[in-house]
């Protein structure tokens, strides 16, 4: 797999592409792989494979996490506007 076919915290485009890989990797294991060398190939293919997906994931919730706190934020100033509107 070269770098550009590198999952990427970007998009679900590339995460997908990368699952879809993984999922056929594992397909090609649990059946009879070629030789002992092409299954070992597959297998550290799928451990790199594995690896950038969980990077990818973890990004996503990172993400998340950020945007979820910015709403909140924007929450709590939007009710003090509201509370401090309100007294005046």
């Amino acid at each position: 797999m070269g770098a550009e076919d590198k999952p990427d915290d970007g998009g679900g485009a590339s995460f997908e592409t990368g699952l879809a890989r993984l999922e056929a990797l594992v397909e090609q294991l649990e059946g009879d792989p070629h030789s002992l060398e092409e299954g070992v190939r597959q297998y550290q293919e799928g451990v790199d494979l594995l690896g950038q997906l969980h990077q990818s994931l973890s990004a996503a919730e990172q993400r998340v996490v950020d945007l979820t706190e910015a709403l909140r934020q924007g929450l709590e100033e939007l009710e003090a506007d509201d509370r401090n509107g309100n007294q005046e």
